[in-house]
This record gives structure tokens, sequence and C-alpha cells, in this order.
């Protein structure tokens, strides 16, 4: 374990770190925002540790909270955990093998393949991976916990500004990809996808239609490489 944090430099713990932080709030406002629906305190808590995906959750509980079926919810947020599919093949590496690649995949979530994918190497993507997952892996189900604690209090999390804070993070984490034009061409159509979409289909879909841009980067073939001294 000591030999993942030393791959790491400064930064790119303080990165993990502001992530873990920005997790923690928006877990605050999920949990005060499934208890203030009418949910028991401990359904939040059991979700965030069991599904560990912040997405999902929130549909699930708005849907059963706006009067939809259990098996409804649970459908809407399988596939909108589908996304773990292009996850999981861009970051083979990173998940681990053995007795590892069950708890490695458990840990996947949004965070985890952000912080993973920017880093250069191999070593330093398998610590980003492992370091950040063990981290949402406490702070998600944490946060939760304490907004399910304070959601009678607080009703109405949206006041506080809780859910800028998540997208002001990743947004940090992904700028410095957008440098490539084939990552920034994805992204822009996966964008424009997102942003049609939003007002037909149900929260979570859209983003989950926006992986379409990666169909972009895949038709970008990479140019022959050149022979030094060649004529």
């Amino acid at each position: 374990m000591r030999s993942i944090w030393r791959t790491l430099d400064r930064g790119t713990l303080a990165g993990i770190g502001a992530v873990l932080l920005a997790v923690g709030v928006i877990g605050i406002s999920y949990g005060a925002t499934a208890v203030s629906a009418g949910f028991p305190v401990w359904l939040p808590i059991l979700l965030g540790c069991v599904v560990l995906a912040g997405s999902s959750e929130f549909l699930f509980i708005g849907i059963i909270a706006a009067g939809g079926s259990p098996i409804a919810a649970v459908l809407a947020g399988l596939l909108v955990n589908a996304r773990h599919v292009p996850y999981g093949l861009s970051i083979p590496d990173a998940v681990g093998t053995g007795w590892r690649r069950p708890l490695g995949v458990h840990l996947m979530n949004d965070e985890s393949v952000a912080m993973t994918i920017a880093q250069p190497d191999a070593h330093r993507r398998r610590a980003a991976y492992w370091i950040t997952g063990a981290g949402v892996l406490l702070a998600w189900p944490g946060g939760a916990a304490i907004g399910a604690l304070i959601g009678s209090v607080v009703t109405d999390t949206s006041v506080l500004g809780l859910d800028a804070v998540f997208p002001a993070v990743l947004l940090a984490l992904v700028l410095p990809a957008l440098r490539d034009r084939t990552t920034l061409a994805a992204v822009c159509v996966g964008t424009a996808i997102a942003l049609i979409t939003a007002p037909f289909l149900p929260t979570g879909l859209p983003v989950l239609l926006a992986l379409s841009g990666v169909l972009v980067a895949a038709r970008e073939k990479p140019e022959p490489a050149t022979t030094a001294g060649a004529a």
C-alpha cells in the first residue's frame, strides 16, 4: 500500500483529495434528499456501499419518490450504469487480476476512471484507480450518512449549491485532456447529444447516450509512424 502512495506525486494526490471532498459533499446532498423524500436513514447509506454509483442512486430515489415502481427504478439504474462497460474496456490494466478483480470492478466509478485515464503510465494509472476508488467507497456512503442525519433539518439542499461542486471538480480534471483534438471532438459530439436529448429523456439517459461520442474517436486513424532518416 505504501508503494501505491509513493507512486503518485503531490499534485495528483491533491487532485484526488479534491475529488473525494466533492464526492462527500454531494453524498451529503444525496442522503438529505433521500430522507426528505421519505426514505429511511439506512437506505441511502446501504445503496452508497453496495451500488457506489451516484447517478443511478439519485435516479432510483427519484423514480420511487415520484411514485414509480421499484422494478422500474432498478432497471433505470442498471441502464445508467451501463456506462461502466466502456469504462472497463478503457482501463483493464488498472482494475487488477485474480482475487483483486471483483473488488476492483466494484470500485469502478466516474471519479476513479477520470483520475486513471489522466495518468501517463501504467503504474500511476493503477495507483490512481485504487486510491480514488477506495476513497470514494469511504466518502460517498459517509457523506450519505451525514446527509441522512441532517435531512430532516435541511429539506432543500439545492439552496446550498452542493450540486455544483461535483461537476466543477470533474470539469477541472478533464480540461487537460481536451487539448487533444480527437478527444475534444468526441466530447463536443457527446455534449451535443446530451443537451439535445435531456428535455425528452429521464435523468441519466442523456449522459449514457453521450457516450456515443467515443465513435468519433474510434473513427480517427493513427498516422503511420515515420522512420528516422527515411527519404
